[in-house]
């Protein structure tokens, strides 16, 4: 996502399947005018969505990708605002909503960088930001903890 006056707009989209392997990654053209581009946080540059595809065209296939299928990630409240779509609850696996970490005397929401560490043992989001190796990331906790979230 990245920021106009109205707020925050898609500017990328990356999906990867079960096994890891990317679907859909791709750079949206801004549907208005971008104020920041929070690269530090988004690895987006202004190059990379001038020549993105249209919105529409985009939010369509993702829909497509998504339906009937099991929707896996970290944060997946604000994706699915940007992208102005839906998803069944009970087909959404939100790895933002699955744990608490107790910072001081608060519990707090873990990022996806601190529950790869802990529960990979991987480290992810050093240089460079890319979607595509956070949606890899959220897959990869899913599927490590997925006989007891599905069990609970």
């Amino acid at each position: 996502m990245v920021g106009t006056r109205r707020g925050s707009i898609l500017a990328r989209v990356s999906i990867v399947n079960s096994k890891g392997e990317t679907i859909c990654d791709k750079f949206v053209k801004p549907t208005g005018k971008v104020i920041d581009y929070r690269t530090s946080v988004s690895g987006i540059r202004p190059r990379d969505i001038e020549n993105g595809e249209e919105f529409a065209k985009v939010r369509k296939e993702v829909v497509k990708i998504l339906k009937n299928k099991i929707l896996v990630g970290h944060g997946l409240e604000h994706d699915l605002e940007v992208l102005q779509i839906s998803h069944p609850e009970h087909m959404i696996r939100d790895t933002s909503l699955r744990w608490k970490v107790k910072e001081s005397s608060k519990l707090r929401t873990p990022s996806l960088k601190f529950l790869a560490k802990r529960l990979l043992g991987v480290t992810i989001q050093e240089g460079e930001h890319s979607s595509v190796e956070d949606a890899k990331a959220a897959l990869q906790v899913y599927l490590k903890e997925r006989t007891n979230w599905e069990s609970s």
